[in-house]
């Protein structure tokens, strides 16, 4: 069974080729649409480039660290955790530049698909996003199993040994912390580049010039889109392919202890609970690939209506797999294990395991339908912020606030019950299954994350490329729709981050062998509850100085070009002019705003980006690898309150900055597609209050909300990583 691993993954491969092949095929436009692609995606390779560069140098780094402390210092695991590490971080890295590569050759296609119509450009946009989806899946899935082969391989023992097999997935936890390490990065640099030159997009060009969103005029605009890929693309696939490894390696740690028992009942049977979450993720690969075929629309339909039938027709098809999986896996239909963190023994059902598995599955789909409820344009809470946008930008920001705070309460609640009903039907097993469960159709729901910055893309192609308004009117509506799926990609990664961070803190005790004690009546884990509660906010608060700072940057340069460049001032009295009368520019208009056509400068503002992100993601991520390490060395249960007070303020505050962005944006939109028809002479205060509105929850929502999925997971990864040098430097 343990061949079928690697054989899934290079399926999902093989198909992620396939879907890139036929993306490359289609139609990439005029001479001037393609220039412009051409632009975004050499500035988001030349970012990735510089990134990879940074964390090619970390990586070595901590690779020789992990290799020498453990094999002197940890007596359950050695020297060929780096080996794991490394492969981690390469494939991880992998993924990101595939998935972009494909993102930034659809963009074009998007919008040239867009002048036949709505389908079409959602199929070539949800298509580049599969890529994505795909490779994550598969690098992730083929390089735990090509390690795991290669391991078992080298300790034959562990095969039938629940010890050798503890010392084997110690080895194979190093893949998920490269997986982290790269995820880290790539989400707070990801997310400092492209809010920085939002922002300054924003600000300068929209409130200020008053010319339209993508306006080529604007010298921002290549940085901006560019910004979408490598946050929205590179850092999310990062995010998720850290969430996977986590959630899979969490359970398989779980599962040993578990072997004893299967055993007993059924020789030669105790590796299957082992190898159950890698046979829940081939599943979910099989279902992803399947549901991709349901996605379609019809011209004037919701394309969000298209994508749920995908990702509904996965979920199902996940869960007749998993049943079906789990009563060949468990023959005998129940089974005897011992507690894992206390004594004596419990009696769990294949049913019951079934159940903590689709309770991950089904709490996903519930947290993004909520997600989609407080975020999607024309709901309750983002009309509620497009009437207090009547007042001016500081009711729009106080009603997004409140927008998002609120939105908070029935995610954790749905969180909160799939980890009572896992943890009810296979204890703490059930809920690193429950995360996996939530994870097995990521290949769909990436895909589904990954169209929004391609529609978004496809927009400012459109835009700067001069294809009507007609053109532009379907690519608003994809990407109104794929601010959505970015939202509920956010939601669902920061509900697979809160059950993948409880896993990993379970997978920490057992590690510990029991000397560990998380009891808020312990000093040591009241004082790392409290230090644990208030890293999120250090975090979010580094992150946002970051993109507050580049975007000062940004602001600076855009003005100074507006200023000094002759052709742009006339061109953008004549965008304005065309923009607050809604309608085309006219003839002798399009005649002063095509002569200042490549005046420009982007890669000025290209350049501030790159710079401000590769140099500014450092700090926080450092602080996230470092302070699990110091508190670990001085105190493990200090460590283990830590770990639980991270999680739990993280994944609320994670929830209100990514909904509250979320919904401020979509305001915007809102104003924007119903335009002067519904709101007359009041249409331009409007319109600016929605996009400050918009403005502050860009660092929200693509910035500081994502990373702390990142955070939450990566001190667990370390703590879990950390348990065998921390038992023998504190119990030996």
């Amino acid at each position: 069974m343990i061949y079928l691993f690697p054989i899934a993954a290079v399926l999902a491969l093989i198909y992620a080729y396939i879907r890139a092949a036929w993306v490359k095929r289609q139609d990439p436009g005029s001479e001037r649409v393609k220039m412009i692609a051409e632009w975004i995606a050499q500035g988001a390779m030349a970012f990735l480039t510089r990134e990879y560069k940074v964390l090619a140098i970390f990586v070595v780094a901590v690779a020789i660290l992990l290799g020498v402390s453990n094999h002197y210092v940890a007596e359950d695991t050695n020297a060929f955790i780096a080996v794991s590490f490394v492969l981690g971080a390469i494939c991880s890295a992998a993924a990101g530049y595939f998935g972009m590569k494909t993102a930034t050759r659809a963009n074009s296609r998007t919008a040239s698909a867009a002048q036949h119509g709505l389908n079409e450009a959602l199929t070539v946009a949800f298509t580049g996003g599969s890529v994505m989806g795909l490779s994550v899946v598969g690098l992730a899935l083929g390089g735990l199993s090509l390690l795991l082969i290669i391991y078992t391989r080298m300790y034959p023992a562990s095969l039938t040994n629940e010890t050798s097999m503890n010392l084997v997935l110690n080895i194979l936890s190093g893949f998920s912390l490269g997986a982290s390490s790269i995820a880290l990065f790539a989400r707070v640099g990801g997310g400092i580049y492209t809010k920085a030159a939002d922002v300054g997009a924003d600000l300068v060009g929209k409130v200020e010039a008053g010319i339209p969103e993508d306006h080529p005029l604007n010298p921002a605009t290549i940085a901006d889109n560019v910004g979408d890929n490598v946050g929205d693309v590179a850092g999310m696939g990062a995010d998720l392919f850290e969430s996977y490894c986590g959630a899979i390696v969490s359970a398989m740690i779980l599962g040993v202890a578990w072997y004893a028992g299967l055993e007993a009942l059924q020789g030669g049977a105790g590796m299957n609970i082992v190898l159950l979450p890698m046979v829940v993720a081939v599943i979910g690969i099989i279902a992803s690939i399947i549901g991709f075929f349901f996605v379609r629309t019809k011209e004037g339909g919701n394309p969000q209506a298209g994508l749920n039938q995908g990702t509904f027709g996965a979920g199902i098809l996940m869960v007749v797999g998993v049943v079906l999986a789990i009563r060949w896996l468990i023959p005998s239909g129940s089974i005897v294990v011992p507690k894992i963190i206390s004594q004596g023994t419990e009696t769990f059902t294949a049913t019951g395991v079934t159940i903590a598995v689709v309770s991950g599955l089904v709490s996903g789909i519930i947290v993004g339908l909520i997600t989609e409820y407080y975020t999607a344009t024309f709901k309750g809470p983002v009309k509620s912020i497009v009437e207090a946008s009547r007042t001016g930008p500081a009711t729009t920001v106080i009603q997004g606030i409140a927008v998002g705070m609120n939105s908070t309460t029935l995610p954790v609640l749905v969180i909160s019950a799939a980890i009572l009903a896992a943890y009810h039907y296979a204890g703490l097993y059930g809920i690193a299954l429950s995360g996996v469960g939530m994870l097995s159709t990521l290949a769909i729901q990436l895909a589904t994350d990954a169209y929004g910055p391609i529609a978004d893309n496809a927009g400012g192609v459109a835009e700067m490329s001069r294809l009507g308004r007609e053109i532009r009117a379907r690519t608003d509506k994809l990407d109104a729709v794929g601010n959505t799926t970015a939202a509920i990609g956010k939601g669902f990664a920061i509900g697979s981050a809160a059950l993948t961070a409880l896993a990993l803190t379970a997978a920490y005790v057992t590690k510990m062998q029991g000397k560990v004690d998380i009891d808020a009546a312990n000093p040591y884990v009241l004082v790392g509850l409290l230090i644990g509660c208030m890293l999120p906010f250090r975090f979010s608060a580094m992150a946002m100085v970051a993109v507050g700072q580049a975007a000062q940057d940004m602001i600076k340069e855009v003005r100074r070009q507006f200023r000094e460049i002759p052709e742009l001032r006339p061109a953008l009295i004549a965008a304005q002019k065309a923009e607050s009368e809604d309608r085309e520019p006219n003839a002798q208009e399009a005649t002063i705003i095509r002569a200042a056509d490549g005046k420009a400068q982007y890669t000025q503002c290209v350049d501030i980006s790159t710079a401000a992100a590769i140099k500014k993601m450092v700090a926080p991520a450092l602080m996230v690898i470092i302070v699990p390490i110091v508190v670990g060395l001085y105190s493990p249960d200090m460590l283990g309150g830590l770990l639980i007070g991270a999680t739990i303020s993280g994944v609320c505050l994670a929830i209100f900055q990514s909904n509250a962005g979320g919904a401020w944006d979509n305001a915007k939109k809102q104003v924007k597609e119903e335009g002067h028809k519904v709101y007359g002479d009041a249409y331009d205060a409007i319109h600016k209050a929605t996009v400050t509105g918009d403005t502050v929850g860009d660092p929200f929502k693509d910035t500081s909300g994502p990373s702390l999925n990142i955070l939450i997971k990566l001190i667990s990864v370390v703590a879990m990583i950390m348990a065998p040098i921390l038992y023998a430097i504190h119990f030996k």
